[in-house]
């Protein structure tokens, strides 16, 4: 694991498109806000993916190998991570069976930059869930996190996570208050592969609530994400004094 080297980072793009030149254009343009990594056909998208697990993808359906609409079923099948379809394709049925398959939104090429960075915005904003406010922030007490610049903050002041420790965080925050299975993290996290290896967690829970509760005077975050001891994990937004944290 290597330390984030900021307290702030943008949110992460995984760029599918199998035209070159769109793909090293398109990632020229979004790189100043986001981290952009291009790939131009599917089966190396499902890989980065995996090891990956960006923000969100932006992804091409006309793909060399698989179409994108088999990507979009695999990535379904294992994640919430937004999807934005950008293609040459019109006709409405195409449009349908990718919004059917998971797809969150779609844009047809030709298209506008200012156009498609406004969907971004919305789609990350969105990621977080019922539990973000209307800027895409989630805040749980005196703990912020916004997906869109990768940061957590406590009372405003920065946490410095590394980038799977943010990842956890993300995926227990976005379900506050409700369990998130051992495998289930690990799926959303690591990927398939890794859907057994609970003692992962362990290790970067521990770290995740050292971190907060030092950042954290009135000593409440230490104790926000519960174990569920043998099943899970749920973020708890505990009440001054409140000790109900196995710390598993």
């Amino acid at each position: 694991m290597s330390p984030a080297t900021d307290a702030t980072r943008p949110a992460s793009i995984l760029l599918v498109e199998d035209d070159e030149e769109l793909r090293t254009s398109l990632a020229a343009s979004l790189s100043g806000r986001y981290r952009v990594e291009a790939v131009g056909d599917g089966m190396s998208a499902l890989r980065r993916w995996s090891a990956a697990r960006p923000d969100i993808i932006i992804l091409d359906l006309g793909l060399p190998d698989l179409d994108g609409l088999s990507v979009i079923s695999r990535v379904r099948a294992e994640a919430t991570t937004p999807i934005l379809v950008l293609t040459a394709r019109d006709r409405e049925g195409d449009k349908v069976e990718a919004l059917e398959r998971g797809a969150d939104d779609y844009v047809t090429k030709p298209f506008g930059m200012g156009e498609l960075r406004a969907r971004l915005g919305a789609l990350l904003r969105r990621a977080m869930g019922p539990a973000a406010g209307a800027d895409g922030v989630v805040r749980v007490g005196p703990l912020s996190l916004d997906v869109a610049h990768h940061s957590v903050t406590v009372e405003g002041i920065p946490v410095r996570l590394t980038p799977r420790e943010f990842e956890v965080l993300k995926v227990l925050v976005s379900h506050a208050g409700r369990i998130v299975t051992h495998g289930r993290l690990l799926r959303a996290v690591w990927g398939t592969p890794y859907g057994d290896e609970a003692h992962y967690l362990h290790v970067y829970v521990s770290a995740i609530r050292r971190k907060l509760a030092a950042a954290d005077p009135a000593g409440r975050l230490g104790m926000i994400i519960v174990s569920e001891p043998g099943v899970g994990y749920r973020v708890s937004a505990l009440e001054p004094g409140e000790d109900d944290a196995s710390p598993g």
